[in-house]
């Protein structure tokens, strides 16, 4: 499925006064939910905003400074409700699932920020070190919970952040499809409960009964 391409964003919303960094993020953000990564520049953002390129440079050099502060934005919220996720099923496989089900939420309520993330635009060895620490813990949060689990008996005992990337790159899949529109939105959780549910009879201690 294709979806129809949309006008480019022209209204000019002019920045009078407040968080200027604050509202060039909203700017790149909403910039990127109607056209993608690939429109947003300081200028047109600048321009929308009514301010001048001196007042942009101040908060973010180029373009890649702008996308990098949207990134450990998006992975930092990411990890958050992660974190909550997994606290609030109790630490074992019930929180589990729910850290699957937050990844996915957190996906299509912020695909501005999810496509940023793991797009080209931003390094995949992050030099900003705030972007490296927050996409490290992230990630750091599903390691943790494998580690758990593993502990208590409840996932085979492999290599930790092999079986961890393998947990991340099904969620990740879904999230992808729901995203861009190739998933009935009705489905979505539907077929995330579905393949953790399926992924954790493969990965799941032969010495559990399930």
């Amino acid at each position: 499925m294709t979806p129809a391409k949309r006008a480019g964003r022209k209204t000019q919303r002019p920045y009078h006064h407040g968080n200027l960094r604050r509202a060039l993020l909203d700017e790149a953000l909403a910039t990127i939910r109607a056209d993608g990564v690939e429109a947003v520049t300081l200028r047109e953002i600048g321009a929308r905003l009514g301010v001048s390129r001196t007042a942009l440079y101040r908060h973010f050099a180029d373009k890649r400074a702008l996308l990098t502060a949207v990134a450990t934005e998006g992975f930092r919220a990411l990890r958050e409700q992660l974190v909550a996720a997994w606290e609030g099923g109790g630490r074992g496989p019930a929180g589990s699932q729910a850290m699957g089900v937050a990844y996915l939420r957190f996906a299509v309520a912020n695909p501005s920020h999810y496509r940023v993330m793991f797009s080209r635009f931003v390094d995949r060895e992050p030099q900003d070190p705030e972007l490296a620490t927050e996409a490290f813990g992230a990630f750091q949060a599903l390691v943790d919970s494998v580690v758990v689990l593993q502990r208590d008996g409840f996932l085979r005992n492999d290599d930790t952040v092999l079986l961890a990337r393998y947990i991340w790159s099904v969620v990740h899949g879904v999230a992808m499809l729901a995203i861009d529109g190739q998933l009935p939105e009705r489905d979505v959780e539907e077929l995330t409960r579905y393949a953790l549910e399926r992924m954790r009879s493969g990965i799941v201690a032969t010495r559990v009964t399930k």
